[in-house]
């Protein structure tokens, strides 16, 4: 085996070697860590109403959908504010991420108002404020499609998962719970592959959406809530 010199020359060669290795190591990892962004609502007219543009409607049965969102700003940051009353909103922006480079969902929201009596695990009352999902979209949609959705509890533990209590289609992981922190913009970053495996037992496909939704048609009661910037990054 030869010994390596400390006073052996290094070569140009060698150098510019070195050099184009570490660069495009860098490379690797810049773009391992770069995010692919959903929505950051800067392409949006302040104060436009209704469904955002590259947003759709997104069928809820029975949910009588108001839409009443706005863009606003909000914090020094541009965002959405999703109001409801007796109603169930929800819309959809298609997404192309692979979950195996950049699994980790992260958002910005401020929960206003959660809805006064809501109770995720009874039928009756299963309503929320502002919250998230991930779909995975399966023909027939209304029948096979899988939703991971992350809700803002008055009381369920962060971390516990949740299965509607009116279709078999969601699931929901409680990311934040209690009254702390409410009214105030945070940041949550949570692994949807991991989630997606806790739930469903398999590996997660590529999804097919995003989805923002706010929900008081149980309770006939009111809430609010905002979100911000929306990505998928890398762990």
């Amino acid at each position: 085996m030869p010994s390596c010199s400390p006073d052996r020359p290094v070569s140009r060669r060698t150098l510019l070697a070195a050099g184009v290795a570490a660069a495009a190591l860098r490379s690797r990892v810049a773009l391992g860590a770069a995010a692919i962004l959903v929505e950051d609502w800067s392409g949006q007219a302040l104060g436009a109403q209704g469904v955002p543009g590259g947003w759709r409607s997104y069928e809820t049965p029975g949910g009588h959908p108001h839409y009443d969102f706005t863009i606003v700003e909000d914090g020094g940051r541009r965002a959405l504010e999703l109001k409801s009353t007796d109603d169930h909103s929800t819309i959809a922006r298609e997404v192309n991420v692979d979950l195996a480079a950049t699994p980790v969902l992260e958002w910005a929201w401020r929960i206003v108002t959660q809805p006064a009596g809501a109770d995720l695990t009874r039928r009756a009352t299963s309503d929320a404020s502002g919250h998230i999902f991930v779909v995975w979209p399966r023909f027939p949609a209304m029948l096979r499609s899988r939703l991971v959705g992350y809700v803002w509890d008055p009381v369920i533990a962060p971390g516990t998962i949740v299965g509607s209590a009116k279709t078999s289609l969601v699931s929901f992981v409680v990311a934040r719970s209690g009254p702390r922190g409410l009214g105030e913009w945070s940041v949550e970053r949570h692994d949807v592959a991991a989630d997606y495996q806790r739930v469903y037992g398999e590996p997660a496909p590529r999804p097919g959406a995003v989805a923002l939704s706010i929900d008081t048609n149980d309770t006939r009661a009111s809430a609010e809530a905002h979100f911000g910037r929306i990505a998928f990054r890398g762990r």
